[in-house]
């Protein structure tokens, strides 16, 4: 994997250096130019104002967007909306209120016209992947994996405010974002997976941020080697790069995946054009592309398994510092305790799962390596999800199932639970090996705060029936000497058709929404004062900070339709101070006229009588990883009123915290916003209203100027932050109308 930091156009499908004067010309050539300019409502040439084909959600965020989308006056789904249930089906957590919230679904689905996947049936992507792509088509997804460029689908994981917008009949804007090619060619090496390319794609990419919110557009004739399986497990995990979206040359692989779905009239060839532009380019030759393995706790920490056990030591104890240097070791579990007496890496347990682990081919050669072995009666254990019921049953006619379960191996539903700490949680200590899309801090469901701690590696599935094989020693399939047989599997439309609710312009609005007792609305969210008076209460110095830490996965999301409940678990594993200060601080506003610092401040003439007292979280890189909204929204029901950053790890993050009112303010003054300080910004709304410099203080003995920006705004941005939050915004707006 090479990467080039130059413009380059594509001729006679090579990449050719060129320069910038020849943008103008060619990046219209470009497939994701070609796709978003015709979902794109033409209005204003400084943006693109984007209309998605369908939206899809799971159940950890869809009760949140609809009662959003209904307080803002929605009366019926505008487009298709895909409401799946594969993040809260198998968890233990909570009593009723995982089935709760499927009925509430169901409810909505039929009163305003949705389409309802019932639990165990397919996770999000999956289900997006055989029914709802279409070559040149858009959806939206409240959810960061929303990913079908192999299809020739541009995917957009976002959070659920911009899906909310959506289905007020709003645009989504954005500036034309740069394009990335991605120049496929060679062929990959008998047992190399798609996570092994995604990995190695992954670590050349992410810590430069060479792709950072850029769309990634594959071309070449290695595309051509490759199933249409194998397409989509790389494209999945696009979205650890840090990109905005990917798109994909498609060919007759691609043709034949809709017609064996049944949708033959959702394919048409997409071809990039001569003279294509691309501000950046990446050379992928799959034939220099070995079997992977990403050590906790990024999918960015990658390197060739061999690699790895040519000298464990080294990048074990690497690895142990690394974690040591980044606080995510409470219990001080040491991965180099995993090597044996021999020199080899033991792990305790694998999974093969969810939208990237859980497909077709990848399951089929897991069973082909494991048929005749067994795994053992040891700790080691292996469990498999299958990504969709139809897969299943396909798995389950071609005796794959059977040949898995002979070797030792749990066969599961098809849910995402292991993605995110929800199922097969690890025991204290352990090491898991997954073919899933993360392995962020806790994310396999560990508590830090409880003395626990579990370690999770990401491989593919090919390597870890290898690994599995051999009763839980690292092993590299491309070790093994057999050959696979990957035959395109078949798919019967009548297990969804059967079962799956598609009420799509059918929307019949005498039905009432079913409430659970979990399902609460929003706390009223105040408008932003003059002033502000921001209080730090969680200064986290991490390279990196996920969304995984704001708000843990796992247990916690039992809470996700609940607020109050949901962000009592704000930065619980990270910072367990934060909640109760932040709560402290919001408390302050009742009787913020007798406070020592407010009179101070007041006898000054620096603080006028509009103003509030808000909670901020100082982070260097905030917002990685998933797209849900929570980690912004639980900050804002807690008094959250801005958060302090470098930069932000994604757009998705950054455009959650503006839909929830939270001023994303941009420094480079971290020592000035340590833990317990106060932060005086005046004017803050006409500053904002007229895009003037922002006037702030460090609030101590002697005031001290310091320097804060809020980077670009559009026009809807500002008005969202100056009413409060989105909700807001459109409950004014239609009050207006």
């Amino acid at each position: 994997m090479k990467i080039y930091n130059t413009p380059v156009i594509l001729q006679d499908g090579k990449p050719v250096v060129c320069d910038k004067s020849l943008k103008e010309s060619g990046y219209r050539k470009t497939l994701a130019y070609q796709i978003m300019s015709a979902h794109d409502d033409k209005s204003d040439e400084r943006q693109m104002h984007i209309r998605f084909d369908s939206l899809t959600s799971h159940d950890i965020t869809y009760v949140s967007i609809i009662l959003s989308a209904k307080a803002s006056g929605m009366e019926e789904f505008p487009v298709p909306y895909v409401l799946t249930n594969c993040h809260n089906s198998l968890c233990a957590v909570g009593g009723t209120i995982n089935e709760d919230d499927h009925r509430f679904a169901l409810s909505a689905a039929k009163k305003y016209g949705g389409i309802y996947v019932p639990a165990n049936y397919a996770v999000i992507h999956s289900y997006n992947r055989e029914m709802m792509s279409g070559c040149g088509r858009m959806i939206l997804g409240s959810d960061s994996h929303t990913r079908y460029g192999a299809l020739g689908t541009m995917g957009v994981g976002e959070g659920g405010g911009e899906l909310v917008k959506q289905l007020l009949k709003q645009t989504y804007d954005i500036t034309y974002p740069d394009v990335v090619l991605v120049h496929v060619h060679g062929k990959v090496i008998n047992g190399v997976g798609p996570h092994d390319v995604a990995l190695d794609l992954i670590g050349s990419v992410y810590e430069n941020g060479f792709v950072k919110n850029a769309v990634l557009e594959f071309v070449g004739e290695g595309i051509h080697e490759l199933s249409q399986d194998f397409r989509n497990g790389i494209d999945v995990m696009t979205t650890e790069t840090t990109c905005f979206s990917s798109i994909w040359e498609t060919d007759d692989k691609t043709k034949e995946y809709y017609k064996i779905h049944g949708r033959e009239d959702a394919y048409r060839e997409l071809k990039v054009e001569d003279g294509a532009y691309y501000d950046r380019y990446i050379d992928l030759d799959l034939s220099k592309v070995e079997c992977m393995i990403a050590l906790p706790m990024h999918p960015s920490y990658a390197i060739a398994i061999n690699e790895l056990k040519k000298d464990p030591y080294k990048y074990l104890n690497e690895a142990d510092e690394r974690l040591g240097k980044q606080g995510q070791n409470k219990n001080n579990m040491k991965l180099v305790s995993k090597i044996d007496e021999n020199g080899d890496i033991r792990v305790d347990q694998a999974i093969i799962a969810g939208c990237s682990g859980g497909v077709y081919e990848n399951i089929c050669a897991a069973s082909q390596i494991l048929k005749g072995k067994h795994i053992g009666s040891g700790q080691f254990r292996l469990s498999v999800y299958p990504d969709s019921m139809p897969i299943s049953l396909e798995l389950m006619k071609k005796g794959v199932v059977s040949d898995l379960i002979e070797a030792g191996a749990v066969y599961r539903e098809a849910f995402c639970g292991p993605c995110f700490g929800a199922g097969d949680v690890p025991a204290d200590k352990e090491l898991s090996i997954r073919h899933t899309t993360r392995n962020f801090p806790n994310r396999e469901g560990s508590k830090p705060t409880e003395g626990q701690c579990a370690m999770v590696c990401l491989m593919d599935a090919r390597s870890i029936a290898a690994t599995a094989g051999n009763h839980g020693v690292l092993t590299a399939a491309s070790d093994l000497d057999m050959e696979y047989d990957l035959k395109p599997s078949g798919f019967d439309r009548k297990i969804y058709e059967r079962r799956v609710f598609n009420a799509y312009g059918k929307a019949d609005h005498s039905v009432e929404l079913v409430f659970g007792p979990n399902i609460k609305d929003w706390p009223a969210i105040p408008e932003l004062s003059e002033d502000l008076l921001i209080r730090i209460v969680s200064h986290i110095d991490d390279p990196v900070t996920t969304t995984d830490e704001l708000i843990p996965s796992g247990e916690t999301s039992s809470f996700r339709s609940n607020p109050l409940r949901l962000a009592e678990f704000t930065l619980s594993r990270r910072d367990p101070d934060y909640v109760g200060l932040a709560k402290e601080t919001k408390d302050l506003n009742e009787k913020k006229d007798d406070l020592e610092i407010v009179r101070d401040l007041k006898e000054k003439g620096l603080l006028s009588d509009d103003f509030l007292i808000v909670s901020a979280i100082y982070a260097n890189k905030p917002g990685d990883g998933s797209a849900r909204e929570q980690a912004a929204s639980c900050q804002r029901v807690l008094g959250g009123g801005a958060n302090f950053a470098k930069e932000y790890a994604t757009k998705r993050y950054r455009s959650n915290c503006i839909n929830w009112g939270i001023l994303p303010f941009l420094t480079k003054d971290k020592e000035s916003l340590k833990k317990d300080n106060y932060v005086l910004v005046r004017n803050i709304r006409k500053a904002i209203e007229e895009d003037n410099a922002i006037e702030a203080y460090l609030v101590s003995d002697e005031l001290k100027k310091i320097e804060l920006s809020l980077g670009q705004l559009n026009e809807e941005e500002r008005q969202i932050l100056l009413n409060g939050c989105l909700m807001n915004y459109y409950k004014k707006k239609g009050a207006e109308l």
